[in-house]
């Protein structure tokens, strides 16, 4: 391939304006890896082999498995309690008692762990779809008019300013996608996706006479796509698989934001769900993740990795100064085994991720 010349006098702009004018970068930097200073060094190898459950703090776990089985459904898979020292200086929380339960629908699982002890912090009211703490879980359906249907007879919450939106024509990457976003009884963020025939996984376009087939993607969302592609794909070895930049009237009644401008980004690691990066272009008002937020708060998301070499990992992620809930390098006398297979760490706007080793 021959040399790609890049202007790089687009550093200084606005974002907004940056992104409008150096769009054709944007996707030339996506497919050939380019970047700006990294803080974590690329390799060639892989550290996540995948993604597993994806997990949130919520306030009634008898409430919440409810929700997702009757109305979702989910399917429950097992039920555990946790505590001791281990789970304690997993979560960072002392005396940590909890309940987690497993759901599965489709090959995707979620977990929902309730807190005994200590309790934490209710979801925030005011939250809004491009603050940074957002995240949600995007559930394929086969058919979305029956699917938003359900919805309404189970006086779900919804988060989307008006009904199902399909994306428009000229937005090639995601035109035809129909999209609706909806609350837990928590507050959390859920999203119906049906992909056209042309885009998606070959799996969400086979013949099935279930509504609800599985979860495509957990979505975060991101202050700067740079950095935390820095994170993901040159730390975590995540691939960049699509992209998009996502505008207009169609977006704006989804997300519930007035003046919506996204630049849409998605990783896959080997295999599960897809992280896809949400970054408001418009408005770039977003809340950041509260600096004190703790695993037993609802807000709390936690994104299941599976890796190889979980003490590889964390020196990579120590050596780009990642943010971790507890020390992985506490001496081994410290630690029990299992404790040297788990850690939790925040993404470079504090979402978290529970990197497991195999």
């Amino acid at each position: 391939m021959g040399r790609i010349l890049i202007s790089m006098d687009a550093v200084n702009r606005t974002p907004l304006a940056r992104h409008r004018s150096n769009q054709t970068a944007f996707l030339v930097c996506a497919l050939l890896g380019f970047h700006g200073a990294p803080a974590f060094a690329q390799t060639a190898s892989r550290s996540v082999d995948a993604v597993g459950a994806i997990g949130m703090t919520v306030g009634d776990l008898d409430r919440s498995t409810t929700f997702f089985t009757d109305v979702l459904m989910f399917e429950k898979v097992a039920e555990t309690k946790l505590a001791g020292d281990e789970f304690a200086r997993l979560q960072h929380l002392p005396s940590a008692k909890a309940r987690v339960a497993k759901l599965q629908l489709g090959n995707e699982f979620v977990e929902l762990t309730e807190y005994a002890s200590p309790k934490g912090r209710e979801f925030p009211s005011d939250s809004r779809s491009n603050d940074l703490w957002f995240q949600h879980i995007a559930i394929i359906v086969s058919d979305m008019d029956k699917a938003y249907g359900r919805l309404q007879e189970k006086n779900v919450r919804p988060a989307s300013a008006k009904g199902p939106q399909t994306l428009p024509a000229w937005n090639k990457n995601a035109a035809g996608i129909k999209a609706f976003y909806f609350r837990d009884p928590d507050g959390h963020y859920m999203e119906l996706l049906e992909f056209p025939s042309d885009k998606g996984d070959p799996r969400w376009h086979r013949k099935s006479d279930r509504l609800f087939l599985g979860i495509d993607h957990t979505a975060i969302v991101v202050s700067d796509t740079d950095a935390s592609l820095r994170f993901y794909r040159d730390a975590l070895g995540f691939n960049v698989v699509g992209g998009s930049e996502n505008h207009g009237p169609e977006q704006q009644a989804l997300n519930n934001v007035p003046g919506a401008h996204l630049r849409i980004t998605t990783l896959r690691a080997r295999a599960g769900p897809a992280i896809e990066f949400l970054e408001y272009l418009n408005p770039r008002d977003g809340r950041p993740y509260p600096t004190n937020a703790e695993s037993n708060d609802l807000l709390h998301w936690q994104t299941t990795l599976l890796v190889r070499d979980a003490a590889g990992v964390a020196s990579k992620l120590r050596a780009g100064k990642a943010r971790f809930h507890a020390d992985p390098t506490l001496s081994s006398e410290k630690r029990s085994s299992a404790d040297n297979k788990a850690f939790i760490v925040r993404d470079p706007d504090g979402h978290a991720l529970k990197i497991i080793e195999e």
